[in-house]
């Protein structure tokens, strides 16, 4: 496995940005832009129709990038070199949890350091983004947490033979693979090296999941147990038998979560 850390330029940084502050986004994933650039005006932006608070918002992200484009290029020099002290032991790690030679896998993977504070990742593409106000050892916690994304979906889909369409937000296959990383990420290879875990320490996976039950009990802990006492093809196929006969509490735990009406107009 191989991260090529870049500066992605202003132009890609700016349209990644925007596919989080369209009109159907949830607070949860829009808000964070306005709590990291105090520069926007959040009661400005909301009152604009889209097209006009996307020329808003990229106006005045612009003249940050102006401004910070320097410091982005040291981050992809610090992140690259962390990357350089411990991908062997994260690829060791992600083999063994994953039953598959990652030697020999993902060594096109390009880490986008941007200015955007929510970080997707583009598995076709091969890339993700990093948010540039991490720090050397934060980038490399969260680049943890995607390429166990990118091995999840690689091995799942040699079992599934399904659609990588069918692997975004909000399909439930989107939200189980949200939800194992944490299983993998006790591995102490990667626990070590990641200053997000454990929980105490920020997480790393969504938060809301920490609190998220079925039948009473916790669901991160029902799957951690089919991950520790399974192999990984059957992992697979349980732990997303087990989402989808528990979906309508799922999916009711988030919406919640992340402040999204309900589709039925009730509370």
């Amino acid at each position: 496995m191989e991260i090529t850390f870049v500066n992605p330029g202003a132009e890609e940084m700016l349209r990644n940005i925007m596919g989080f502050q369209t009109e159907e986004e949830s607070v949860f994933w829009s808000e964070p832009l306005f709590y990291f650039y105090p520069q926007l005006d959040k009661a400005r932006a909301a009152a604009l129709p889209f097209s006009e608070r996307k020329a808003y918002i990229e106006r005045v992200l612009l003249s940050v990038y102006e401004q910070e484009e320097k410091v982005i290029d040291e981050k992809v020099l610090i992140y690259s070199r962390q990357w350089e002290g411990c991908k062997e032991q994260i690829t060791a790690a992600l083999s063994e949890a994953f039953e598959v030679d990652c030697n020999g896998l993902f060594n096109d993977l390009r880490g986008n350091v941007t200015l955007n504070p929510v970080m997707p990742r583009f598995l076709r593409e091969h890339c993700f983004d990093l948010f540039y106000l991490s720090s050397g050892r934060g980038a490399i916690g969260l680049a943890i947490h995607e390429l166990v994304h990118f091995v999840w979906f690689y091995v799942w889909n040699q079992l599934f033979g399904d659609s990588y369409d069918e692997y975004e937000r909000p399909s439930l296959k989107w939200i189980l693979s949200e939800m194992v990383v944490e299983s993998v990420m006790k591995d102490p290879r990667l626990s070590s090296i990641n200053p997000y875990f454990p929980r105490e320490d920020g997480g790393c996976i969504y938060p809301y999941f920490f609190d998220m039950k079925a039948d009473g009990v916790s669901i991160l802990d029902t799957l951690d147990k089919m991950y520790q006492s399974q192999s990984i093809s059957a992992f697979m196929k349980n732990s997303y038998a087990y989402c989808q006969a528990h979906e309508t509490e799922i999916r009711e735990h988030i919406r919640r979560a992340e402040n999204r009406p309900d589709p039925l107009g009730k509370e």
